[in-house]
């Protein structure tokens, strides 16, 4: 498939069928996110995959209730990253983003990770509202770690449309 196609039919389902995502297709969604660029190829990405009904109500129940049922029937990854480590030397940032770079490598790889998942006939919606505090505990996720997102992965059942755009003049400068 062409990447022009790929990004156009990429969309935030909220809503999808009643049928389980093969975990093959979820370790081959991951592994193309582990390939993108990443800070001193640092790859601080982390995922947690809530694949089964029992880890998905658990996973589940730390959102917000519209996110809950955005995400009914769907597989939920969570996604983090290794904290003091992209963008920074020797424990030290390397400049004023910090941490920041972090979240720019994680937010690199949740796009390849939402295009694959396209690729492979699958949906995604990314949420960023959530209870960190309860997903750190359900997931066994450690203080070491950002949590960043959940990412609900599978079969859509709606057709969402593709919603506007800004010019590209509002949103570029070149110099």
């Amino acid at each position: 498939m062409e990447f022009s196609d790929l990004a156009l039919q990429r969309r935030s389902v909220r809503a999808y069928e009643d049928k389980p995502v093969d975990p093959a297709l979820i370790e081959q969604i991951l592994q193309a996110a582990q390939l993108a660029p990443t800070w001193k190829n640092s790859q601080t990405g982390r995922y947690y995959v809530a694949a089964t009904p029992e880890a998905q109500a658990k996973i589940r129940a730390c959102l917000p209730s519209f996110n809950q049922r955005s995400s009914d029937h769907a597989a939920l990854i969570v996604t983090a990253y290794v904290k003091d480590v992209s963008g920074f030397t020797a424990g030290q940032p390397d400049n004023e983003l910090g941490n920041q770079w972090g979240a720019y490598d994680l937010g690199l790889q949740n796009a390849y990770l939402v295009l694959k998942a396209r690729e492979l006939g699958l949906d995604t919606l990314i949420m960023g509202i959530r209870d960190e505090a309860a997903l750190r505990a359900a997931a066994g996720i450690p203080d070491t770690e950002a949590v960043f997102s959940v990412i609900a992965l599978g079969y859509r059942a709606q057709e969402p449309s593709l919603r506007p755009r800004k010019a590209l003049s509002d949103v570029t400068r070149f110099l």
